[in-house]
């Protein structure tokens, strides 16, 4: 049977633009949550570039935060844009610092990944090379569905979050897919 207990997700956008559409589905995401998942937010952009010098004293501070949160976290929600056919520096830049040391916080942990674009492939090639790199990391991700959002500007809202109904309907089907492999994995 499974645990009754709240289930924590940690969200990042590999985008660091102010109006992006990724940032806006996590939004969107944390909106939708099913019941008895909380989704929140940690933010890439205070993560210094990946430099083994760094790592003299041990991690930098906002490295080992971002590596704790989401350990603590039951699972992860990774929404990426696509920048020339692959994952922007920033989100790698993130998962190349989370997988330093013999444990790291991506290691079976149950994952789900969402991307939105303006353009008309909807991050398919990008959510392609994230999959090749958490499956390196032994990610436990969520193959089907997926949330491959095209033309988004034009379903975002005046507040900030994607109105539109059936693009709404397919996060929610991550989510619950999310939530489900969750509880499999408890």
């Amino acid at each position: 049977m499974a645990r009754q207990d709240a289930i924590s997700v940690v969200g990042v956008s590999g985008s660091l633009r102010a109006q992006s559409c990724n940032t806006a589905t996590l939004r969107t995401a944390c909106d939708l949550a099913p019941d008895g998942m909380t989704i929140s937010i940690f933010d890439l952009a205070p993560i210094p570039l990946f430099n083994q010098d760094l790592e003299k004293d041990g991690l930098p501070a906002v490295v080992e935060t971002m590596r704790q949160t989401m350990a603590a976290a039951d699972g992860l929600l990774i929404v990426t844009p696509e920048y020339n056919s692959s994952i922007p520096g920033v989100l790698k830049n993130a998962l190349d610092w989370g997988s330093r040391g013999a444990s790291h916080p991506f290691c079976d942990k149950p994952t789900a990944i969402m991307g939105a674009t303006p353009g008309m492939g909807g991050t398919a090639r990008a959510q392609t090379h994230l999959r090749q790199i958490l499956g390196r990391l032994n990610a436990r991700m969520i193959n089907n569905p997926e949330a491959l959002i095209a033309n988004a500007p034009e379903r975002i809202g005046p507040d900030g979050l994607i109105g539109d109904t059936p693009t709404r309907a397919v996060i929610q089907h991550v989510l619950t897919a999310l939530k489900d492999l969750i509880e499999q994995h408890r």
